[in-house]
């Protein structure tokens, strides 16, 4: 057994006081937060009036289909079983998590036979690349530019982005988007209006694709840069206002320190260790924003494709895209939760 004093000793303990502390309720939390939103997910659709099975029979009728009473009594215990909705609801949710553990959510009812698995495959490819695209840009903007701005707070175009950022960030995120479609889009027209590249391309990996889907891309990922930079503008502005007037930035610059110096080493990267932290905290929002944003802009997204499943009662897909979302949403919460310690050394320590 390692003596008191010895440095392996004193690592081992910190280590293992990292995992009790830190770590392993940081695991339940992930855990806890996954099973609660699953359950939700599963119930609340239920509760609503829309039943898919009645829905897929008026459908059959509206198209001019004749069912005579046996046909519509086998017909509605075939969309049952298949839909997942026989038995009691209780039924229904420990059958759910037996398909969910397999990776299978079943068709979709308003797109069917096609599976809901097919549907999110097709539409998750958009909405990552536009998630996290935005969300690095609008981090890394706001946070320099805000930075910068908190510590020269007196000039004038510091002055001018802190009013602008003021009147952009309590619009909501489907305001804005409205906003920038009607002028950009209608008004100057330097745009094009919905959709995520040409109708009736084809998706390859040529030159000419990418190029359309970038330009179909511009108007969406604008719309949340400039709401996502205005939040981290102004909560990193504040922040190197307080970090500015600490006594070890006074010092250093009493000592001679080049001002590049104190702004790069001294005032932004200790400002940063909240946004990052805000960051985390802030993700749910930034999602659920990016999938607004794509309903204003018909982006083949999953916010479209979840706007879609919700209109037409869409049990099984609503609950594929909304379970999707729980675990890349807490993951990535995790993720930031467990590499904080390496930007803060404080958290280790503790």
């Amino acid at each position: 057994m390692p003596a008191q004093g010895d440095p392996v000793g004193r690592k081992e303990g910190s280590a293992l006081a990292f995992v009790k502390r830190y770590l392993i309720p940081r695991l339940i939390q992930y855990f806890l937060v996954i099973f609660l939103g699953i359950t939700a997910v599963f119930f609340i659709p239920r509760m609503t009036p829309n039943d898919p099975v009645q829905r897929t029979l008026q459908e059959m009728k509206a198209r001019g289909s004749y069912l005579d009473p046996g046909t519509m009594d086998e017909i509605i215990a075939d969309l049952t079983e298949m839909y997942g909705l026989g038995g009691s609801w209780l039924d229904q949710y420990f059958a759910f998590w037996g398909r969910l553990f397999q990776g299978d959510f079943g068709v979709s009812f308003f797109q069917f036979p096609t599976r809901v698995n097919v549907l999110i495959n097709i539409a998750l490819p958009w909405t990552l690349g536009l998630l996290l695209t935005t969300t690095f840009f609008s981090w890394t903007l706001g946070n320099i530019i805000g930075g910068l701005a908190g510590y020269y707070a007196r000039r004038s175009w510091s002055r001018v982005l802190d009013t602008v950022a003021m009147i952009v960030r309590p619009l909501p995120y489907y305001i804005f988007s409205f906003g920038m479609l009607l002028l950009l889009a209608y008004v100057v027209r330097w745009f094009p209006v919905s959709g995520g590249m040409e109708i009736g391309r084809t998706v390859s990996f040529s030159w000419e694709f990418i190029k359309d889907v970038l330009w179909h891309s511009v108007l969406p990922a604008l719309s949340l840069v400039i709401l996502g930079g205005a939040v981290m503008f102004q909560t990193m502005k504040l922040i190197v206002q307080n970090v500015n007037a600490e006594n070890f930035v006074q010092y250093a610059k009493l000592g001679g320190v080049t001002e590049s110096r104190i702004v790069g080493k001294y005032v932004i990267r200790n400002a940063l260790l909240p946004q990052i932290t805000g960051l985390a905290l802030s993700l749910g929002q930034i999602f659920s924003g990016a999938l607004i944003t794509e309903i204003v802009f018909s982006y083949p997204g999953l916010g479209t494709l979840l706007y879609n499943a919700i209109i037409t009662g869409d049990y099984n897909l609503i609950m594929g895209i909304t379970v999707f979302s729980i675990f890349a949403i807490t993951t990535a919460i995790l993720i930031v939760d467990l590499t904080y310690p390496l930007f803060d050394p404080r958290v280790r320590y503790n």
